[in-house]
């Protein structure tokens, strides 16, 4: 995964809160196996904590401090996404909207940009307060993405990822294709709470994921608006591989599996591992977002 490295980033679009917290604790989840669990839970799930039961319940709680400096003093260009974690980040974020901000509108839809978080910790959002045991997640009342950057190490060595630069890019791919869903109303309409293989909470998070394939798809013939010039310079194969690990990682059953010993898929919420894979191909292999229909 290349960046020009003569392009400017726009951290704007993400607020670097690493470093703060939410003082005196409060929150129901930990680490250790409850943490593991509420991962499993609360991976990519595409709504605020407070919808998993998250929410802190702590009087005199405050939004942790940002110190946004260090994301807008070091990440400058192509050539930092290049070198550093959190500007890659920024660049895929830049990128990511950038494509929605064209498409929508071409089929008849508006884009309204939406913020990342980067966090450590623990984080107050519009959808209550969190803890990072919970994974990147969207929250649709205040409209960001929320991430603690850790979570790309628990993937490959909790989850057993493959890793890499683009599964990082898919992650957050996939956030901001539940963004679009919120702005299109489908993530609305498609909280019913209900689990299992065919809920639409399955059906949603694997149209986030092919939504995601359908951004690859265009990422490297996307213009940014400072250059004229795609911000993604090469997608390689091995990067495509590298996200469809990361998507196998997170399916239902392969988090069952290893960390429950079964595979229940009553209780599913995001759908198999093959599942996912199948979707971000359907989205990257035809770069059409009709063909993201997973609720037919």
């Amino acid at each position: 995964m290349q960046f020009d490295d003569d392009a400017d980033l726009d951290t704007s679009q993400v607020e670097d809160r690493r470093g703060g917290g939410i003082p005196g604790g409060g929150l129901t989840v930990g680490g250790g196996i409850a943490g593991l669990i509420a991962l499993a839970l609360g991976l990519f799930f595409g709504i605020g904590p407070g919808e998993l039961g998250l929410t802190s319940q702590e009087p005199g709680t405050r939004p942790a401090g940002t110190t946004a400096a260090q994301v807008s003093e070091s990440c400058r260009t192509g050539k930092d996404a290049n070198t550093r974690e959190d500007c890659r980040i920024v660049a895929v974020v830049n990128s990511a909207q950038s494509f929605w901000s064209r498409e929508l509108p071409r089929r008849g839809g508006t884009y309204t940009p939406a913020s990342t978080v980067f966090f450590t910790g623990q984080v107050r959002t519009g959808c209550g307060a969190a803890t990072s045991a919970v994974g990147p997640f969207y929250c649709p009342a205040d409209r960001k993405v929320y991430l603690d950057l850790g979570f790309f190490d628990d993937l490959r060595t909790k989850f057993g990822a493959s890793g890499g630069p683009f599964a990082q890019a898919y992650v957050v791919a996939h956030e901001y294709g539940h963004h679009v869903q919120n702005l299109t109303g489908v993530l609305g309409r498609s909280q019913d709470r209900r689990t299992g293989a065919d809920s639409a909470s399955v059906r949603t998070e694997l149209q986030a994921d092919c939504y995601a394939g359908v951004w690859a798809r265009h990422a490297t013939t996307t213009p940014e608006k400072s250059t004229g010039r795609p911000l993604i310079k090469q997608l390689t194969p091995a990067d495509i591989d590298d996200g469809l690990s990361a998507a196998a990682a997170v399916g239902d059953d392969r988090i069952q599996e290893r960390f429950q010993g079964r595979v229940t898929p009553e209780s599913w919420t995001h759908g198999s591992a093959a599942q996912r894979r199948q979707w971000f191909t359907t989205g990257y292999s035809t770069g059409d977002v009709e063909r993201c229909d997973t609720f037919r």
